[in-house]
Parts: C-alpha cells; structure tokens; sequence
C-alpha cells in the first residue's frame, strides 16, 4: 500500500512539474488559437474564402517553417513539404510530413516542439520584423526586457510584467512617427498576416501530445531516480521553470498583434453585414 501511494504521489508531482515546465507555452498556444479562430470567423463573414487567403501569403509559409526548422533540429527526416497551396481540396494551405525512429527518445520528445513549432517561427518573425522595420520601437521593447523582466518564481508579478510588456509594445507601436512612417505600415500588414496563422491546428496539437507524453514519462522516471538519489526534483523543476518569465514577455508581441487581428476583422465583419450578433 505504501509502495502504491508513493507511486501516485510521484505520478502526481510529475504531473505538477510538467504544467511548471510547459504549461505556459501551451496556454499560449490555445489563447493564439483561440484569437485566430474568432479572427478566421470574422473575417470569413467579411470576405468570404478569399479573407483568411488574404493573410495566408505570409502567415502559412511562416507557420510551417517553424515545423520545418523544428524538424531539423529534433532529428526528424522531412518527407513531404508545401509552404504555401492555395487550391488544396479540403482546405489545407500548407504542411510538413516527417518521419523519425520511434525508438529514439530524443525524436519522441521532439513532437512535441515539432507540434509547437509554428508558435516559436511566430513569434521570432514578429520580433525580427519589428528590429527591422520599426527599430524605435524593437529598442523600447528590447528594454523593457531587460529591465523588467528575469528569471523568477512564476507568480503574479510575472503576469504583472507581462501585462506591462504588452502595454508598452502597443504604445510604442502606435506613435504619430510610426504612423507616418511607411515601414510601419509594412510591418503591421506583414504582423497582421503572421498573428492570423500562428495558431497550431488539430494535427499539429495531435502531434505535440505524442512528445508531451513522453516528456510526462521521463519526468516520472527523474522523480523516481531523485528518490533513490535523495535529491529534491520539485525544487530543481521550480528553478528550471523560471524560464517562463521570457517565455510571456517575448510571446505578449504575438497576443498584442492577434488581438489586433481580431479586433480589425471584427471591424471589417460589422461594416460588411452592419448588424449584431
């Protein structure tokens, strides 16, 4: 009996660390996705078909590579791939088929990435487009990190800095200097485009739930072995997840530009029908 409980109290503890460790990131992703939806939705009323194809020149191509470079990374072997299809049958605007050794353990955790992967190419395109186009307000952005935001517990400061690293991006976005600018224009279509595709789709959540239960089972292994080792593992999970706090602070510009989205197709939505709902 005393074997058993401390099996579940160990299966519960892994669990705890996993939401430590991932928890954010796919938080992140089901809010991205949630925004997009309503976005597509909306845009779809406005426009018809031709609304979501609008955005899906710049924003599958992005969505995929980050599968791509995931791929590359965790060892897989790319098959198939199409960045961009705009007369696919059933809808689909591109996608990345791989392969990879179900025996190696390092390839099973990398679906999970892989899966993730459109969320990271997302949200490093948004940042490099910003430190090209918009530079004054990459700088701004750039130091409010530095200053505010460091590896710490996660807890509601954290939220509070990332609250206020989306406040301060959207100010210094929306400048009477940016506004005269043309880069800026480029760079807020270009976002627009990016934010409307960079939630993950059912195949791709499918695929990340195979890494994350592999993750879930390493984890459980670590937590036995620290037993035997008599090494506190919730304490070393706690610290390594502190990396968190960049995690929200980097990923407040793709939230900042898919509420954008939301709220421009949601605009377009009203002006086309002129009615509630």
């Amino acid at each position: 009996m005393e074997i058993l409980l401390s099996f579940f109290n160990t299966i519960l503890l892994s669990f705890v660390e996993l939401l430590y460790l991932l928890g954010i990131i796919i938080a992140i992703g089901f809010l991205l996705g949630l925004l997009e939806r309503y976005s597509n939705r909306f845009l779809y009323g406005a426009l018809g078909p031709r609304g979501v194809l609008l955005t899906a020149w710049i924003g599958t191509p992005i969505h995929e590579i980050g599968h791509l470079l995931m791929c590359f990374l965790w060892g897989h072997r790319v098959t198939r791939i199409k960045l961009l299809q705009l007369n696919s049958t059933d809808g689909t605007l591109g996608f990345v088929e791989h392969a990879y050794n179900r025996n190696s353990i390092y390839q099973q955790v990398g679906n999970f990435f892989i899966g993730l992967g459109p969320i990271f190419s997302g949200i490093g395109s948004l940042i490099l487009g910003l430190y090209l186009l918009v530079p004054q307000s990459f700088a701004t952005f750039k130091l409010q990190i530095q200053q505010h935001v460091s590896f710490e517990k996660l807890d509601l400061n954290v939220l509070k800095n990332f609250g206020d690293a989306l406040m301060v991006i959207g100010k210094s976005l929306f400048t009477v200097q940016n506004l005269e600018t043309p880069t800026f224009w480029i760079y807020l279509i270009l976002a627009i485009g990016i934010s409307s595709h960079i939630a993950l789709s059912k195949a791709d959540i499918q695929n990340s739930a195979k890494g994350l239960q592999m993750i879930f089972i390493l984890l459980v292994l670590f937590n036995i072995a620290a037993k035997f080792l008599n090494i506190d593992s919730y304490k070393l999970i706690g610290q390594l997840a502190e990396y968190n706090a960049y995690v929200l602070a980097f990923s407040s510009i793709a939230i900042l530009f898919s509420l954008i989205t939301l709220t421009v197709s949601f605009l377009l939505y009203k002006l086309k029908n002129g009615r509630r709902f």
